[in-house]
Parts: C-alpha cells; structure tokens; sequence
C-alpha cells in the first residue's frame, strides 16, 4: 500500500490523505490528458506497474478532483479530455512539457521517467558535449556538501600547462555550454569559475574556513532590462515583445554577478558595438546601470 502524505503536504493537489504514490499517478492523468487528449488504464497499468483495479480506483479519484476534466468515449473505449479541461498540476504546463520534451530528445531523461507517451517529431540544434569526468564531479560535490576544500590539476586558458591549485568549491553552475564549479581559489585568494571539464584531476586538501556567504559576485542579483532593438519597425518590436513575453515593451530577467557575462554573451549583449537589428533583436536598457558590475567582472578575471 502507498504510503501517505504527511498533512502538511497534502494540500499539493487539494486533497488530504492523498498518498505519494497515487499524487504522482494523478500527475500522470492529468499529463497525458492536457497533452494528448485520451488515456486508458493500460497507459497507468504499463507507466507505473500496478494492476487493473488499482488504475480504475486512480482515474475514479482523479473524477472525484475534476469531475469535467475527463470523459468515456465509449466508441474508442478510452477516456479523452473534457471540453471544459482544466490542468490540476503544475507538471502539466507548456513549459515543462517542452522541457521535458527536450530532456527525452537528448537523451537526459530515460523512456520510463517521462510522462509523454506519443510525441511529436522533434529535433535540437547540436552542441558539443564537454567531457566530464564522473569522479571530477563526484569529488566536487562531495566537496560542497562537506565544506571542504580540493586540490586540482586545472588547465586554464592562460597558460600551457595545467597547474595545481587548493580550491574551496561552493556552487554549480550551467551557463548554457559549460559546467562551471564556484570555488574560492587559495593561490589567487578570490573566488572564481572553474571549469569542470578543465579540472584534470583532483584530491582532497581537508576541511575548508571560506565562508562562501563572502561570494560578493555569487549573490549579488542584477536584474537586465530587455528591450527590442530600437531600430527595428514598430510592428517587428512587437513580434519582439510577444517572443520574450514583454509587458509594457521590456522584460527583466534576473541574474547572478557571477554569470552576468556569461548570461549576456548568451542573449548577444556581451559587446557595446551597435548590432544589426535583424541578427540582434533584443536590447539592454539598463546597460549603463549594469557597467560597474560588468567592468568589476573584467577585473577579477
């Protein structure tokens, strides 16, 4: 039998006493009704191996939650979404459908941990996969989860050979590329990025003092104002507008110091030289506000 949710939680769906496991079997239901419109027993039956009773006694609860949310289609004997479907989970939404749409394609998330069932013909542009090493990033994360410091073998971009360094890691980061460790460096005495597919090998140098609350870079939070480029037509702005979900024709968009670089280079911001509105479309409104920090960047680098 499932276990239960504790009192405190069950509220997730609304519901007291509902189980973990069933929780996650509603998740299901509600999925594949927003996103392909049917589902039968078998579909509960094959994702989650459990019996036939069991997967009724689910979509007769699920009924119970969202009484206009599903129907019998007896021709098709199949249930299929109501006229009137409304998604009871935040699972169900377009952004992590897409996201875990992606996450199958490439292969980050296996067959049977995915709640799409028939998907649609997808493909992604390629990138290079960086190579990583899994003990380089086991160690690293044992590192941050121990407060302790690491000695690595890092080959940087500054010089030929790769040399040895006592780091007290902190924090991941993924700046859309690269896996990066946050890491206070010994030998330059500043935390910096490392690169993890740079660290060459590693071991552990015993318990770390850095207080990573000393970060300034890590939690400082700047926010960027976009923009579409000013010298697009009036109605390309609002194409603009609609892609990036602007209000009041600008967004802002959150961001560490740590990764402020990285976050504009991404968005093609990185430089100050005027950009062709048809390759560039976005804007910074607030670089001018945002140029100490940039500058600050530069410096420690």
């Amino acid at each position: 039998m499932d276990d239960q949710i504790p009192s405190s939680d069950a509220g997730a769906i609304g519901a007291p006493g509902v189980s973990w496991g069933l929780d996650r079997r509603l998740q299901f239901i509600d999925f594949r009704l927003r996103w392909e419109g049917r589902l039968n027993r078998t579909d509960l039956i094959e994702h989650f191996s459990i019996s036939t009773p069991q997967a009724s006694l689910d979509i007769a609860r699920y009924l119970e939650l969202a009484p206009g949310n599903l129907e019998y289609d007896r021709s098709s004997r199949t249930y299929v979404a109501g006229a009137s479907f409304k998604p009871l989970f935040p699972r169900s939404s377009a952004r992590r459908y897409l996201a875990e749409l992606h996450a199958k394609t490439t292969g980050l998330l296996e067959h049977g941990a995915s709640f799409i069932g028939h998907a649609p013909a997808v493909d992604t542009a390629p990138s290079p996969w960086r190579a990583v090493s899994d003990e380089v990033v086991h160690a690293v994360v044992r590192a941050i989860q121990n407060k302790a410091a690491v000695e690595v073998l890092y080959q940087s971009m500054t010089s030929v050979d790769a040399s040895s360094r006592t780091i007290s890691p902190h924090a991941l980061g993924f700046d859309g590329f690269r896996w990066h460790v946050r890491a206070y460096c010994h030998k330059r005495g500043r935390f910096s990025d490392f690169v993890l597919a740079r660290i060459l090998d590693l071991k552990g140098a015993g318990p770390s003092s850095v207080d990573p609350g000393t970060d300034t870079f890590w939690h400082t939070i700047l926010t960027l104002v976009l923009v579409p480029h000013p010298d697009l037509s009036a109605a390309k702005k609002r194409v603009i507008e609609l892609d990036y979900c602007m209000e009041d024709g600008q967004v802002a968009l959150e961001c560490r110091q740590a990764f402020l670089y990285y976050t504009m280079r991404r968005l093609g911001l990185h430089t100050e030289t005027p950009s062709d509105p048809a390759a560039q479309q976005i804007s910074l409104r607030n670089r001018t506000e945002l140029q100490p920090y940039i500058d600050a960047l530069t410096a420690s680098n």
